[in-house]
Parts: C-alpha cells; sequence; structure tokens
C-alpha cells in the first residue's frame, strides 16, 4: 500500500476533486494514511477530459483573491495558511486575471496529481465505489458529478432524494481565430497590479441593434431538453446565458456584458451598448473562454449565435459549452457539525456534494473534513473553526445555518458571517469588509494554531 503505516488504519476518500485532493493532503500530512477512490479514467464524467485529480471542468478561475474586502479572497487566504495544496498549486500555475486567481488548468491539475501521488501515505485506486461502506473512515467527495450507483446508495440512506440542480460550462474560443482589429485587451478600470493582469481580459464590443439581434438569436435557439425526471434548479451564480435573456432583454446588459469601466479603443468616444468579455484560459494565451456564457443551447446553434458577436464573426471553438446535473445533499438536515453523515458517522461528506458552489468553497470544505476526520482517527477532539472565519462561516451554513426547506448551494460571502457592527451603511462599506477580514484572519490564526496543538 505505497508506504502506509501499517499499525494505523487507512482514511478513505472517495473522489479526487478539489475537495478529496486537498482532504487527502491535510490528513496525509497529520500523519494519517490515505487511500482515494477515484473513478475516473476507468469511469468517465460527461464533463471531465482526464484521469487527473483536481481537474477544472467549468470556468479555471478561483475568483478574486483580495483578501481584505472579498470573501472568496479571505477563503484563499485561510486555506495558504493552512498550508492547502489547492492553493499552493494554484498560485504556481496562476495566469494574469486582473483581480482575480486565474488557472492554468492542465498543469495544475497534473501538478495536484504528482503531489499526492508521490506523498508517501497516499494511495491512489481507480474504482467507482457502488455502495455506502458500512465500516472504517470515510470521506466522501464525490462532487456534482456523483456515478447514478453512489447518488443512489445515498439517496436510499437518507430516505430522501439528493437535490439536483444543473452546472453549465462556458465554451472555449482558439485567441487566434478572434479579430483584433475589433476587440481589444483591457480589464475592467484597469484593475490589476501588472500590465498582464490589466489587459486580462478581451472585450468585444456590442452597439445597440447588434446587441438586441443577439438576444433575439439567444432566444430563438434550440436548447438541449431535460430527460424526464430531472427537473431544473438553477443556480443563480451560475445561470444559462439564455435563462437570463428569457428574465429580461436588459438582463445580459447588467449582468456578464455590463459595459462598465472599459474604453474600445478602435472608437475612444463611442460608449459601447454591452460588452462581450473573454478571459485567458491557459498560461500561452491560446486559448480564452467567454466569461459568463454558461449554456444549454445545441451545439450547431451555439456556434451560430455566438459568431454574430463582433470580433467573434470567425471563432473557432476549442470546446462548446455544456450542461450537466450536479447532485447535492439536503446538508442542514443530514450532516452535523463535524461534517459527518448523522445516519453512519463514520462517513463525512465534503465538497461540493456538500452544497457549496465553486473550486475555492469546494477545497475548503475538504480541507477541513481532512483535518477533522483526522484529528479523530489520532483522537484528538477539533473543533470546527468559528463562524467568524470564512471556512466556519461556510460549514456552519451548510451544517444547520441554512434553511433546510430552501437549501441552495451557495459560494461563500460576507452575508454568512456574524454581523459586524459598524456604522455608515452603504457607504462604508469597503471598512466593514475589512472588519470582517480582520476578525477571520486573527481567529483562523487562533483556530489554526489550536488545532496543530490539538493534532501534535
Amino acid at each position: 500500500m505505497g508506504g502506509m503505516s501499517v499499525d494505523r488504519p487507512p482514511l478513505h476518500i472517495v473522489g479526487g476533486g478539489m475537495a478529496g485532493a486537498e482532504a487527502a493532503w491535510q490528513a496525509a500530512q497529520m500523519g494519517v494514511p490515505v487511500v482515494i477512490h477515484e473513478m475516473r479514467p476507468h469511469v468517465g464524467t460527461f464533463a471531465h477530459q482526464t484521469g487527473h485529480l483536481a481537474e477544472m471542468v467549468c470556468s479555471n478561475s478561483f475568483r478574486s483573491d483580495d483578501s481584505e474586502q472579498n470573501a472568496v479572497g479571505l477563503l484563499h487566504w485561510e486555506m495558504r495558511q493552512a498550508d492547502g495544496l489547492i492553493m499552493e498549486t494554484a498560485d504556481a500555475h496562476r495566469l494574469p486575471a486582473g483581480g482575480a486567481l486565474a488557472v492554468d488548468r492542465d498543469p495544475f491539475a497534473e501538478a495536484v496529481t504528482a503531489r499526492l501521488r508521490a506523498h508517501p501515505l497516499v494511495t491512489v485506486v481507480a474504482e467507482e465505489l457502488t455502495a455506502l461502506p458500512q465500516d472504517g473512515e470515510w470521506i466522501i467527495a464525490t462532487g456534482p458529478l456523483t456515478s447514478d450507483a453512489l447518488g443512489q446508495a445515498i439517496a436510499a440512506e437518507t430516505g430522501a432524494e439528493a437535490l439536483a440542480f444543473f452546472d453549465a460550462i462556458a465554451p472555449i474560443v482558439y485567441a487566434e481565430s478572434i479579430d483584433m482589429s475589433q476587440a481589444w485587451f483591457q480589464s475592467r478600470y484597469d484593475k490589476g497590479e501588472t500590465e498582464d493582469e490589466r489587459r486580462a481580459y478581451l472585450n468585444c464590443p456590442m452597439d445597440r441593434d447588434q446587441y438586441e439581434a443577439f438576444i433575439d438569436a439567444l432566444l430563438a435557439a434550440d436548447k438541449t431538453e431535460f430527460h424526464e425526471g430531472e427537473t431544473a434548479k438553477y443556480f443563480d451564480g451560475c445561470l444559462p446565458i439564455e435563462v437570463m435573456a428569457e428574465r429580461g432583454r436588459e438582463t445580459l446588459r447588467h449582468g456578464p456584458m455590463k459595459p462598465v469601466g472599459l474604453t474600445n479603443p478602435h472608437a475612444p468616444d463611442v460608449k459601447p451598448h454591452a460588452v462581450v468579455q473573454l478571459r485567458r484560459d491557459n498560461k500561452l494565451g491560446t486559448l480564452f473562454n467567454i466569461v459568463g456564457f454558461q449554456t444549454k443551447m445545441k451545439y450547431g446553434a451555439q456556434a451560430d449565435v455566438f459568431k454574430t458577436i463582433p470580433g467573434l464573426q470567425e471563432a473557432r471553438f476549442a470546446r462548446l459549452g455544456g450542461i450537466h446535473r450536479n447532485t447535492f445533499l439536503n446538508s442542514p438536515t443530514l450532516l452535523d457539525q463535524q461534517m459527518r453523515f448523522r445516519a453512519m458517522p463514520h462517513i463525512r461528506f465534503a465538497g461540493q456534494i456538500t452544497g457549496v458552489e465553486g473550486y475555492v468553497e469546494s477545497a475548503a470544505m475538504g480541507l477541513l473534513a481532512g483535518r477533522l476526520a483526522a484529528s479523530q482517527m489520532l483522537g484528538r477532539a477539533l473543533h470546527a473553526p468559528p463562524p467568524e472565519t470564512a471556512t466556519g462561516a461556510l460549514v456552519t451554513h451548510i451544517t444547520g445555518g441554512a434553511e433546510a426547506k430552501t437549501f441552495q448551494p451557495m459560494n461563500v460571502n460576507f452575508g454568512l458571517f456574524p454581523p459586524v457592527d459598524l456604522k455608515g451603511g452603504r457607504r462604508n462599506r469597503p471598512a466593514r469588509y475589512k472588519a470582517y477580514t480582520d476578525r477571520a484572519k486573527q481567529a483562523w490564526t487562533t483556530w489554526l494554531a489550536q488545532s496543530v496543538l490539538d493534532a501534535a
């Protein structure tokens, strides 16, 4: 079993995505042997292309890296402090993206896989789990694409259907096929520390007529049908663009296509009516994804509709958009504060299946589940982090802070934190966010020190 300590039973982790990879790393670093059970490439999924651990299937962005004013940036900070493998590897494979952390996806996944396979306490087994294990210590981190067999086993055990919604993938365009006489490089409001970051986005401007024609084409395009028995509970942060357009013709202009903070150098005096942004998808700068353009249009229709965008008339697509089922638990009713499955406490859940949304949030729940499980296996109590921290706010939300009846997947946001008492309303927002993050950093540092002492 690849250098495993014979006197200590292993922690079994099902799923080698962001959460499973981080959970494995944290537990192994604490001295607990780990077996990762990953069904890919033995059993594929609709969205995955490889058998690598921590493969990024949707966007290549970890979103804002601002740890003073942004809740997801704070989560980055907390994971870095905890020596998280996902953040360390993301930093090593970072791409220019204004104030965001974007990642070169293939080298990132290859590096995470190599680090885990090289760890003396980690074994990776290519197999699909089809039933809930009856003994041993387990973390199930099978993500939004949990296999049907395991999904049914979970549903049977919970006595309720696992909820499902749909995740959508944005299309990716070859950079060389974009017409640079119409498009230009610029991050909104020229955000970013470096010239690369200030030019991290490609912008395609539209006048009113072009925008209206685009909306018409979007509404008229052929969409993929849902299978019988599927219900489309869309997550608002990842709505297909045609669903946004159905909510009102101006919705996209106020969402991913808002024309603010940008000046077209080809026509500096003309204010665009709308702007389509593309973000670099790999380090080489040969691929760009269309920001916010997740879709359930059929492939042929996608190419037709997207080629109406100025600058993309001759676009060639490395990957068209898609949509897939996303399975998650009603965690407030099913999990305790240690992320254990109440019905079977030897099993923890982590990552997107718990009802967090996003790569960073999934990895953070993996980090926490790995530490909690390893501490318990080492016979040392470890409490969940305080709700004033980003990680603590998330786990508190999914294990009881959320309303079970209306539970939906959630990104980390300051609305999940205990309020900070600061006067000044909206105008004082920067000071308020800074108060949240200062308080969180202090609480996280204390919890980390305590968790190291407890698990020393």
